[in-house]
């Protein structure tokens, strides 16, 4: 441990000098830093300039006493765990202070053993208190300079610059990523930053919508063309007339709509069902996609002349697992737009949340992050292991089994009961996900 970090020393506060020299030799040879004084006003005065990890302190004590000193730095920090020790007629004062903020209380006489393990435990929640607060604090700086690509990552601050050139070449995009990964994000900035930003940025799911409609709803109908057209109705491409028109999942698009969409790109003019009218149309197109399109030309599957329209310029959202150092950012950011929405105070970040925030491989990206952070907010966070119960040791293959119901469990509650998603973060195929499912008595609708 390092004595030049003063969040990571003791303060121990006792006015009998046998005591401070016990306590400390006790501690020290835990391998804890530990700073004694005799009085409270002197223990005060080194704490108000550098702030510890943990403050011990004696009730009764000369001049200003442990209770008092208690209140003085609640009040200037009611994160700084303080933990007081009673003598036998000072335990209802003391109760008094748990209630109040203090951290914990020790009553005389007591072994080492109880002191090192609070002062640990106090130690450990002082720590994720100021880690949450230099997270709030890039969290604040980050959104204050561009809340669409929250990260300190150099793979968010590359895609940053790079959507920002972009935005001001006037140009069609093709928006790279995962499931998740924030491609609506991307095509929202690039209209944003935009000379085209005071005009319409109107979306479009090419997945989402049945063949039969896609062409109405892109390039709009009159009325009477075709059974149940009733009126006249503007499609997407024409409202987008003058700003931004993104395309999600356009590897879904039909191919018989992709060459009339490429008509669409190569004259900027739009003809609805139903009319013989063509009308210019000045738009930018963003069209976003999961898969290699490259590829699905090849395939057959996607136009290999649309391909090419689209493939001005593109841009690759890089996926979470690539950029492991956003995720306890994005985790807090999410964590609390998600309690304000509930009406909650933001939980803290323990250490169960924590781990999974760094072993889990996020396969649905930020948006399933994202869904996480709303679970922790709602108290369905990842339970906090307890340590084993004494008993009979288990064998090898006994315990590879609880490993692995316990990894198994703990997924499927990450990924809200999604088995694809589960799957994909245990690196196994879903059949024998659900083969082990059976094997350990688990349904994955319990953790929906």
């Amino acid at each position: 441990m390092s004595e030049t970090d003063p969040a990571e020393r003791i303060v121990f506060v006792d006015d009998e000098e046998d005591v401070r020299r016990a306590n400390r030799q006790s501690l020290e040879l835990d391998g804890l830093a530990v700073e004694p004084f005799g009085d409270a006003e002197s223990a005060l005065a080194a704490i108000e300039a550098a702030p510890p990890g943990v403050v011990v302190s004696d009730i009764r004590l000369p001049g200003m006493d442990g209770r008092a000193l208690f209140e003085r730095l609640h009040a200037a920090d009611p994160d700084l765990p303080v933990i007081l020790i009673t003598g036998h007629g000072d335990i209802p004062m003391a109760v008094r202070s748990l209630r109040a903020g203090a951290y914990d209380f020790l009553a005389k006489p007591y072994a080492a053993e109880v002191l090192i393990g609070s002062v640990r435990r106090a130690l450990e929640r002082r720590r994720l208190v100021l880690e949450n607060r230099r997270l709030r604090a890039r969290l604040e700086e980050a959104v204050d300079e561009d809340p669409a690509f929250l990260g300190i990552s150099p793979e968010i601050m590359r895609l940053r610059r790079l959507v920002r050139d972009v935005a001001q070449a006037d140009v069609d995009v093709l928006v790279l990523g995962e499931t998740g990964s924030g491609k609506e994000v991307v095509a929202s900035a690039l209209h944003r930053w935009s000379r085209r930003a005071s005009r319409n940025f109107v979306a479009m799911n090419c997945g989402a919508l049945p063949d039969s409609v896609v062409e109405s709803e892109l390039f709009g109908h009159e009325a009477g063309a075709f059974t149940g057209a009733v009126k006249r109705r503007v499609g997407r491409v024409e409202h987008a007339n003058g700003g931004t028109l993104f395309l999600d999942e356009i590897e879904s698009m039909p191919l018989p709509i992709q060459v009339k969409f490429l008509r669409v790109l190569q004259e900027r003019t739009v003809e609805p069902l139903g009319s013989n009218e063509i009308r210019p149309i000045d738009m930018r197109v963003v069209a976003a996609t999961k898969v290699d399109l490259g590829q699905a030309s090849v395939q057959g599957t996607f136009r290999d002349d649309l391909f090419h329209r689209l493939n001005v310029i593109t841009v690759s959202i890089p996926p979470l697992r690539e950029r492991r150092e956003d995720v306890m950012l994005l985790f807090q950011h999410f964590l609390t737009r998600a309690a304000d929405r509930f009406g909650r105070a933001p939980p803290p970040v323990t250490p169960a949340i924590r781990d999974h925030l760094t072993r889990h491989s996020w396969p649905g990206n930020v948006r399933e992050l994202g869904h996480f952070a709303e679970r922790c907010a709602l108290g369905f966070g990842p339970e906090e292991r307890a340590p084993p119960a004494p008993g009979p040791a288990l064998g090898l293959a006994e315990q590879v089994d609880r490993f692995e119901r316990d990894l198994i469990r703990d997924e499927l509650i990450m990924a809200g009961g999604d088995v694809k998603l589960a799957a994909e973060a245990l690196g196994i195929p879903r059949k024998t996900l659900y083969d082990k499912l059976s094997r350990h008595g688990l349904a994955a609708t319990d953790f929906r």
